[in-house]
């Protein structure tokens, strides 16, 4: 038996063998994970599981708690027991990044010897009928010999942008072969280093995040941050301690316009100034809505406010009951004013809808109805006394027009405030991880698809009369239009013996 027919034999058998006993479980195994069918299933129901995400608010988004209430029991019972309240920390969420990631180190590691064999030992001599049904592809005679036709050709190659060139003799012609972009072939590799940083990153996040809010008013020293968290249909708050205390010193809000309501459709900006002290001493702090402020990993950004009208100073005309000379003063929040008698006016407390009695802290006074100051005047020698600085709406109320130590307050201007801002706490330690992995992405994918391997033979045979006879052709993995370009000016320039 010839050893042609040998190899028939031996292929037909092998193809005759049932796929079960030419291959072990386990391979088929590993060959279905790393399976580009697979694959693509995962990422699709990967992004299946993000879009729910976006559909189904996250309990540690602001507005949670208000979105809950608003669910049906029914729904409460399936999203809790499905998890899809907070779906990015899931169980099946990270099996499926682990199963992506798995698929793409498995599928590079079963492609990556074709892809180095490819490039490291690519064939210098192919079939002339080969290159004659590329298509790009061309015949030219050259006037030199061979030999000389080849130096040049290779010459030419390296000149048109081809670099990497070599010359090889078999069966009586000498081919010549160039390349360029040889990186290419790799690109892949880079983009799946990308996607697994993206998820190493996604992966950190979600197991080791830490969110909360932290409520915060002038004065307010805290380390406590609370969260939102469901279970099965129940939302609960949760609280959570902070590796350092925050101290308020002061909140502002910059309006659009300045006689109407703090809501947030009339804000421009919200501004809280704060402080954060651990072992290593007091750090000043600023965050702003556009403006987070980050710290020992943890960043800080304006998420809400608490709808009950303050003043962060206000202006009272002091008008004196004997004289009835009037005195116009401004005092900013928890601050005091030293009258020339020695009077001292403290500004103790404001209330955005003044009632007598106790003020119903859950009450929405962000319109200001009826605004008043209540201040704490105290003359030498003299006890503290009560007085209020009320707003036009309450001017002709007996009360308000009242001596208090030989004064008459009335409330002239105030700047508007809420009674607290809340602050998103959040700790994302796969944050840097994930930029970095979608600045490799787009760089990677930016390199892949604009550039391009490209490879081209010439084949050089003896012509008449001291002629060569050159079979031209090539191909490039994408860029197309470009390849075309460059192998049409190396045609030309070849034809018109510019080598």
């Amino acid at each position: 038996m010839s050893t042609l027919e040998q190899t028939v034999v031996e292929a037909v058998t092998r193809n005759n063998v049932r796929p079960s006993a030419r291959e072990s479980l386990f391979s088929r195994f590993l060959s279905l994970l790393c399976s580009v069918r697979l694959g693509v299933t995962l990422l699709v129901l990967l992004a299946l599981a993000c879009l729910i995400g976006m559909l189904v608010m996250q309990q540690n988004v602001e507005g949670f708690a208000r979105y809950f209430a608003e669910l049906t029991p029914a729904q409460r019972l399936v999203y809790g027991k499905l998890g899809l309240f907070d779906i990015y920390h899931s169980w099946y969420f990270n099996a499926l990044l682990c199963l992506v990631s798995l698929n793409i180190v498995l599928a590079s590691i079963d492609r990556f010897p074709r892809t180095w064999l490819f490039v490291s030992k690519p064939n210098l001599t192919v079939p002339v009928r080969w290159l004659r049904d590329q298509k790009h592809s061309a015949e030219v005679t050259v006037q030199s010999s061979p030999a000389e036709a080849s130096e040049k050709t290779a010459l030419l190659m390296k000149r048109i942008g081809w670099k990497k060139t070599a010359i090889t003799e078999k069966s009586g012609k000498i081919f010549v072969f160039g390349q360029s972009g040889v990186w290419n072939r790799f690109g892949a590799y880079a983009v799946h280093v990308g996607l697994l940083t993206i998820f190493a990153g996604g992966f950190m996040t979600a197991q080791f995040s830490t969110n909360g809010q932290l409520p915060l008013a002038p004065g307010q020293t805290s380390d406590l941050m609370f969260e939102t968290v469901v279970q099965l249909d129940e939302a609960k708050e949760v609280t959570k301690r902070l590796p350092f205390d925050v101290h308020c010193i002061d909140i502002q809000q910059r309006l659009i316009k300045k006689d109407e309501s703090i809501s947030a459709m009339n804000t421009i900006d919200w501004m809280t100034t704060f402080t954060i002290t651990d072992e290593t001493g007091t750090h000043q702090a600023f965050a702003q809505m556009n403006k987070p402020f980050d710290y020992r990993g943890y960043r800080f950004f304006q998420a809400s406010f608490i709808p009950v009208g303050r003043a962060r100073n206000i202006t009272v005309n002091v008008k004196n009951a004997q004289t009835g000379e009037d005195q116009i003063v401004t005092i900013a929040r928890d601050g005091s004013i030293a009258l020339a008698d020695g009077t001292n006016i403290q500004f103790k407390e404001f209330r955005g809808n003044f009632r007598v009695g106790e003020e119903d802290p859950n009450e929405d006074t962000s319109a200001y109805p009826n605004p008043a100051a209540v201040l704490e005047v105290t003359q030498p020698g003299t006890p503290p006394q009560a007085a209020y600085a009320f707003g036009a709406q309450m001017t002709n109320i007996p009360v308000a027009s009242k001596p208090v130590a030989g004064y008459i307050f009335q409330l002239m201007d105030f700047e508007k405030v809420a009674d607290q801002h809340v602050l998103a706490v959040q700790r994302d330690p796969g944050a840097t991880v994930v930029y970095v992995g979608f600045l490799l992405l787009f760089l990677t994918l930016t390199a892949v698809f604009f550039f391009s391997h490209q490879r081209v033979w010439a084949a050089i045979e003896p012509g008449e009369d001291n002629t060569s006879k050159v079979v031209l052709g090539g191909n490039a993995n994408r860029s197309l239009g470009a390849f075309d370009e460059k192998f049409n000016r190396f045609v030309n320039e070849l034809e018109a013996k510019q080598i």
